[in-house]
């Protein structure tokens, strides 16, 4: 129903295209209380939708430039924010006329929040999440002269004293939502503990985050070369550097996911995620590979279930593609046609 064509295909293709982000913040609903499961499900979905929405709309010719994209990402602010007047997100942007969309997406995250029994507790955490991630967009875009030295100055600041993170990982640390969905997750609990929400927090950000934010950028490398568009991996100097410092990553967050309350739910989460991205084609690329091999070594046997899993959906997904491309095929031919 949004009016403008551009932003309405730009909306579904993000839904179609991204919907292993929906699914995983999902996910994350699957350890809260089942009474407010369903609950926790819309709030991530919104979250991320609205994320992935604004994204798109920020990779746009007309929309890359950070003072668009900052203002574009607002919109995740006030998603988690209660009773907070929505902006207008397009005041720098060329087109505006989605139907209210995007408003509607934060209107049903928050609207979700508000049921949840221990969002109160975990508001201004949630909030330091979503600060990060705007600042993250906004900063991710070159400035004048392709410079992203704005970028690598704030990331240093963020990098905490003895963690030995380099600043982009630090920086893809920031960008990742997965701090929020975990701090959703646990909002759903009646009596939660400020101690679990800053172990949470220090879990999440910076090493499961940046390992998340990372493994996106090794599967999605040759098409950001091929789009002219940011690459965090690309600040290694060789692949073996990328391997050896993403497997550092995948052992520091396997060893906070351990030592978290519920450690092994964030295990299985951890797991999942890694999955996600190295049960995928693109993973098998020697661009990739010795990465997936080196951090797929890391996790041990928490990984397989999930890899046989994914990568059986890839396949299946695969035929299916092909079949309808061979009854396009065959449709689109006369009965003369030799293709029938």
């Amino acid at each position: 129903m949004i009016p403008d064509p551009n932003l309405r295909a730009l909306a579904l293709n993000a839904l179609r295209d991204e919907r292993g982000n929906l699914e995983g913040a999902a996910a994350y609903a699957a350890f809260a209380p089942r009474a407010h499961r369903a609950t926790v499900v819309r709030a991530a979905m919104a979250f991320q939708a609205a994320y992935d929405y604004a994204d798109a709309l920020s990779e746009q010719a007309e929309g890359g430039h950070a003072g668009n994209v900052r203002r574009l990402h607002q919109a995740l602010l006030i998603a988690l924010r209660p009773g907070a007047s929505h902006l207008n997100y397009y005041a720098r942007h060329g087109r505006g006329d989605d139907g209210g969309y995007l408003n509607c997406l934060v209107d049903r995250c928050r609207a979700a929040l508000r049921l949840l029994p221990s969002f109160p507790m975990i508001a201004r955490s949630v909030q330091r999440a979503a600060v990060r991630i705007v600042t993250y967009q906004g900063l991710n875009h070159p400035g004048p002269g392709g410079s992203y030295h704005a970028f690598a100055r704030w990331a240093d600041r963020e990098t905490a004293p003895g963690t030995d993170l380099r600043w982009w990982e630090t920086g893809a640390a920031a960008g990742s939502s997965l701090t929020v969905f975990a701090l959703m997750g646990a909002a759903a609990q009646q009596a939660l503990e400020m101690d679990h929400i800053a172990a949470l927090e220090s879990a999440y950000f910076p090493w499961i985050g940046s390992l998340h934010t990372l493994l996106d950028s090794v599967v999605d490398e040759q098409e950001d070369d091929m789009t002219d568009q940011h690459c965090l991996t690309a600040c290694y100097a060789s692949r073996e550097e990328t391997a050896t410092r993403l497997q550092t990553l995948a052992a520091r967050a396997t060893h906070h996911a351990k030592a978290l309350p519920d450690g092994d739910n964030h295990i299985m989460m951890l797991a999942a995620m890694v999955s996600f991205y190295l049960a995928t084609p693109r993973a098998r690329d020697p661009h990739a590979r010795l990465v997936a091999e080196r951090v797929l070594s890391t996790l041990d046997d928490h990984a397989t279930p999930a890899m046989l899993v994914l990568r059986a959906r890839h396949a299946a997904s695969d035929l299916a593609r092909r079949r309808r491309t061979i009854f396009q095929a065959a449709t689109a031919s006369g009965p003369g046609d030799p293709r029938s």
